[in-house]
């Protein structure tokens, strides 16, 4: 039981299970906030209002490395855990050329997510794109096993959509699996607790709120991060689809409210990133997504006597 499989570059995806340690990613990159209220959250990568079509379908990202023409080519196929690394990647077009032109999103051109495939580990990475066309980021992860690179990214080029391409990353070095976590209405990071009230559901969109609070007061100045008071990303458990919405209109808290649809049944690890005090913070959760037409798993305790999905919505602690 003690003995620790020493993941190597060929083996590294097939020795990653499915589970989790109940914890969270770190954001990084945070913006300087801009006075006065963030611009209206662009829907494009999700469904919200106003969202598209492929929002209003629920669709999932992340799952090819190819789609619509382009290619997440990933130049680093293989970090060592616990060290500095930097990772190299670029977006190419049919013809195998680098493209060097995106359309802004969030004050960004891409949005580089990573995630162990068993959802340990969760990091919102924004990278710098050299003139060629090559997007290079720094990170350090803890945890080897096999981990998920997405690029979130809209071309700039007319009649282009938002596209979310996939591609795996090996992490070597000692690996352990860990259980997912139940469901819980309540997540802890760095001082603060966000509580999750509302329901995902499988081809139906609904309403996600998460309300932040750090010792039992709301949280009611949260800063822009990106544009936006929040971001949420959801990644089902097994193949890490991709979901990644933004917040309806509201703020500065202590409320971040969402609309999505997710698409599929199955069990999902939600990921909210939030800027309070000058840092970017990550909550994380665990949702199962019944089938459709099926009724929502019951209540389950928060941690502290009241069932989730009943939390308070005045932000205070439950």
């Amino acid at each position: 039981m003690n003995n620790a499989l020493r993941i190597t570059v060929f083996a590294a995806a097939l020795a990653a299970t499915f589970g989790t340690a109940y914890g969270v990613g770190r954001g990084v990159d945070p913006l300087v906030a801009a006075e006065g209220r963030p611009a209206q959250p662009h829907t494009g990568h999700g469904e919200g209002k106003g969202g598209g079509a492929k929002a209003a379908a629920g669709a999932a990202g992340g799952l090819q490395v190819s789609d619509r023409g382009y290619t997440l080519a990933l130049e680093t196929p293989t970090i060592r855990a616990g060290s500095r690394a930097e990772i190299r990647f670029a977006v190419k077009d049919g013809t195998g050329r680098k493209i060097t032109a995106y359309r802004r999103e969030h004050g960004k051109e891409l949005h580089f997510i990573l995630a162990s495939t068993d959802l340990t580990e969760f990091r919102h990475l924004h990278p710098v794109r050299a003139a060629d066309g090559t997007w290079s980021t720094p990170v350090d992860l803890p945890r080897a096993g096999g981990y998920r690179a997405f690029a979130d990214f809209t071309p700039a080029v007319e009649g282009a959509e938002n596209l979310t391409l996939g591609a795996d990353l090996a992490v070597s070095g000692a690996y352990r699996p860990a259980p997912l976590p139940a469901p819980r209405a309540t997540a802890e990071t760095d001082g603060y607790r966000v509580a999750l009230d509302g329901e995902l559901r499988a081809g139906r969109s609904g309403e996600l709120r998460l309300t932040v609070s750090r010792s039992g007061r709301p949280v009611t100045d949260l800063q822009p991060y990106l544009g936006a008071y929040g971001h949420l990303v959801a990644l089902r458990s097994g193949d890490l689809a991709y979901l990644h919405v933004h917040p309806n209109e509201g703020g500065p808290g202590p409320v971040v409210s969402f609309t999505a649809t997710a698409p599929s049944a199955g069990t999902y690890r939600l990921f909210l990133d939030f800027r309070h005090d000058g840092k970017v913070r990550t909550a994380a959760f665990t949702v199962r997504v019944p089938a459709s037409g099926q009724d929502a798993p019951g209540p389950r305790e928060n941690g502290s006597g009241a069932p989730a999905g009943h939390a308070h919505r005045t932000g205070r602690t439950p």
